[in-house]
Parts: structure tokens; sequence; C-alpha cells
């Protein structure tokens, strides 16, 4: 849910620091720790919602897209997540609904779907994405009920109104004080209301292990390469603190009560629909371009040919392309009678 840039995965506070991929979305997907929450998560942190800090280093007409067709390959796990928040015992009536860092709006629209009584606030620091957002609405008939704010993250968190329902896919990781993010979001919810965090699940992997390109083992190693880079992006960003990703025992300690974790699979088996194969092409060709210095010259060699679109072993010319992936979430609720409506 999230959907960024270079992580290739929903949404976050998309448009600012400097990834070179993500999205809004499930575990470390794609190039980067993400999945995709259909906002900038996708061609960002490896996921969907993928998340680009530097929005100038991207052409949204062509990022844009690819965000919200990594979203919509993703939608099985987001519904999911979404159905499950809306049948939990303790779920309150949920009227406002804020989707924090939206990407061009393809969770947002889901949600409202899944709760069909509540108000839907995309919220997302890339004006080009909230704009697909708008239109994408419009087009499914629910411009009546999803809006969009341009916020930055996580300055701008305090501004938000309210809402029974708080989503952040993807988001939290492109924060750099995560614990302080949390505590503003969970600021946000009304007494009874629930915060659900996309963060976490396993990489998204693709290929056999042997491709009969290079060295078996290709996957794996990116996925090394990629955790590296994540460490130091997460190192550079604006008042980084080194957190344990305990988010329950991190919803606690913002005052939160933990609701409960589930994960949930993505599992589109070989042979792929072009849809599916136009966004495992589109990933593989970000980690080309994003780690190329990691990389050695047999795996480059190898990502060349399995991005060739002319090559017999290339990734639109295989028969055993795949698409596997795990997505976490993480609720946490504030306990009614508490809050700032309660004072």
């Amino acid at each position: 849910m999230s959907e960024h840039t270079a992580h290739s995965g929903h949404g976050q506070g998309h448009g600012q620091g400097s990834h070179p991929g993500h999205g809004h979305g499930g575990g470390h997907q794609g190039t980067g720790h993400g999945g995709a929450h259909g906002g900038h998560q996708g061609a960002g942190h490896g996921g969907a919602h993928g998340h680009a800090h530097d929005t100038g280093d991207f052409d949204w007409d062509v990022m844009g897209p690819l965000l919200e067709q990594e979203a919509e390959l993703s939608r099985p796990q987001y519904e999911g997540a979404a159905r499950w928040i809306a049948a939990l015992p303790t779920a309150p009536e949920v009227r406002r609904i804020l989707d924090i860092g939206s990407g061009p709006g393809v969770v947002s629209c889901l949600l409202a779907e899944v709760f069909p009584d509540a108000e839907v606030v995309a919220v997302d620091g890339t004006p080009a994405l909230l704009e697909r957002a708008r239109a994408r609405a419009e087009r499914l008939g629910l411009a009546g009920r999803v809006r969009t704010v341009h916020a930055e993250l996580p300055q701008d968190i305090g501004s938000l109104d309210e809402a029974d329902l708080v989503w952040a896919g993807n988001t939290l990781h492109h924060i750099g004080d995560q614990r302080a993010a949390l505590a503003a979001l969970a600021q946000r919810l009304r007494p009874g209301g629930t915060l659900a965090l996309a963060e976490g699940g396993l990489t998204a992997r693709h290929l056999p292990r042997d491709t009969g390109l290079g060295r078996p083992g290709l996957e794996t190693r990116l996925e090394a390469v990629r955790e590296g880079w994540f460490d130091e992006m997460r190192d550079a960003l604006p008042g980084a603190v080194r957190e344990t990703e305990d988010w329950s025992g991190l919803f606690r300690a913002v005052g939160l009560e933990a609701q409960g974790t589930r994960s949930f699979l993505l599992d589109l088996p070989a042979p792929l629909p072009e849809a599916a194969l136009d966004r495992v092409v589109a990933d593989f060709t970000r980690k080309r371009e994003v780690f190329a210095e990691r990389l050695d010259a047999q795996d480059i060699a190898a990502l060349d040919r399995l991005t060739d679109p002319a090559d017999p072993a290339g990734i639109r010319r295989r028969g055993d392309v795949f698409m596997l992936s795990v997505r976490t979430v993480h609720l946490g609720r504030r306990a009614p009678g508490t809050g700032p409506e309660a004072r």
C-alpha cells in the first residue's frame, strides 16, 4: 500500500529525501525497502509506494504510472490488510482516513472502497502524484470521498486533521526520527482509532536461483547490496536515529496499544501477464542503475541480459519469471477516552 521509487514500494511523505527507489508497500522489495503502497511505492523503495527523496531526480510522468502499476499488482495484499482492519472487534466506526505518503492514490481509493462511509485524505509531498490520485478517484467515482492534501513529512504531520484510521505504507523508514514521527501520527488518531504501518515483510523474488546467466543466486546478492544501500540511506536522513524495529514496542512507547501484526502474500506464478512482466523489468532496470557500483561485472552482465527485450534469456522472453512477496502490517490503537477529543 504506500507506491515509491528506488525502493520500488504505498507511499510516504513521498517527495522528500533522496532514495534511488522505493514504494508505498511491503517488505524490502525492489531496489529498496518497501513495497507498493500504490503511493510512492513502486519505483521507489523496492515496492510500490516507492519514495523519492529528491523529487527533482524523477520524471513523474514516467514514474507515476509505474507506481500505480506496482500498487495495482499488489492490490490483494492491500485489500487483505484493509479488510483485516475493518473486521477487528475493536475497530472504530471509520469516518475519516489519512493515507500518509499516498503517492498516486491506489491505496487511497482502495481504502475508500473497503470503508464506504469514510472520507479518505491522500497525503503526499509530490504534487504530480497527488494529481494522479485525484484523477484516479474521479475515474472510479470516488471524487466525493477522496481528497488530497500536499504535505511534507514529518514537519507537516501536526497540521493534518484527526482521523479514525491512519495508514502509513512504507513511509516511516524515509523519516530520520521514526519514533518522533510515529508519536506525531499517533496524535492524529481519534479515541479508539487505529494506526496501520506497512513496514517490513520479505523481499520480493522473481527468478529461479539459477537463471542460467552468470553465477546462481543473483537475487540473493542484490538483496544483500540493497541492505547496505538502505542502511546508508537511513544514516543520511536528516535527524536520523537508529531504532530497533520492534513496532509493537514503539507503539507502546508513543501511547498506543499494540493491536497485532499480520503478513499478506502476493503470489503470481509463472508465466506472468504482460503488466507484471513490465513491473519486473522496471524493477531490475532500476536495480541495475542504482547498484551498478556495488555489483561485480558478472552480475551487471546478467542484469543487462535480463532487461534486454531482444535477449532470449531476458525477462520478457523467459517462461519462469514469477512475483512473490510478503507485506507486513502492524496495528496500534489509541485507547477510547484518550487523546485531544477526550480532554
